[in-house]
């Protein structure tokens, strides 16, 4: 995607309030209508965004009606990318200048709080860990369960992370989402492979029985 901060201004604005006329546009980001027909005309090349077809008959009378413009599945993926591109910065400064440890344990605890919700209390732990499979997969997660050597040990699989673009530039998050599904459990967990490091597939072993993590 473009470099340009007033392109990808223009693109998220549309992402966001489309349908949208390009006079809209120029307003609301304070900019003159010949700089956004620039950036349209860009961004229709790149394909990011499209005209919206207006529903039902559209009236010839008086003149043409405004065009109006929304973005395409590859204009929403290039915005995404463009963010998480911001959020990779913004780790690297953390790192440098301190705080991402704290930051990541912070956003890791929001994780685990949403998943012990959605996933109650009771149950055995082949039980809670089906669950935890299936709140990880709501978050957006594709995840499954996969019986271990032997029938003492099951692994949780997750095929695709959301934020794995974060967790390649901080490693440290992958650490972190081990030890909440080990605090979610009550069980010493292991994390045998992760995405962003490289593997096809997030692999965590999970015991299925044994003490908990609270004894001893």
């Amino acid at each position: 995607m473009s470099t340009d901060t007033t392109r990808d201004r223009v693109l998220g604005l549309i992402a966001s309030s489309g349908p949208i006329t390009a006079a809209s546009l120029a307003t609301e980001l304070g900019v003159t209508p010949a700089g956004v027909r620039r950036h349209l005309s860009a961004l229709i090349e790149e394909a990011y965004i499209t005209e919206h077809e207006q529903p039902g008959p559209v009236n010839r009378g008086r003149g043409r009606p405004s065009r109006s413009y929304v973005a395409t599945p590859e204009g929403q993926q290039a915005l995404a990318s463009a963010y998480t591109d911001v959020a990779v910065d913004a780790l690297a400064f953390m790192r440098d200048h301190g705080g991402l440890d704290e930051f990541v344990e912070q956003k890791v605890a929001q994780l685990e709080k949403s998943l012990a919700a959605s996933m109650g209390a009771e149950g055995t732990r082949g039980e809670r860990v089906d669950a935890l499979a299936t709140a990880l997969g709501e978050q957006g997660y594709a995840t499954s369960v996969r019986p271990g050597p032997g029938g003492y040990t099951v692994q949780l699989c997750q095929g695709h992370c959301p934020v794995q673009s974060i967790a390649e530039a901080a490693p440290e998050w992958c650490e972190a989402e081990a030890r909440a599904f080990s605090r979610i459990l009550n069980v010493h967990v292991q994390r045998l492979s992760t995405l962003a490091g490289g593997a096809h597939v997030c692999t965590t072993t999970i015991p299925l029985a044994g003490a908990s993590t609270k004894e001893g």
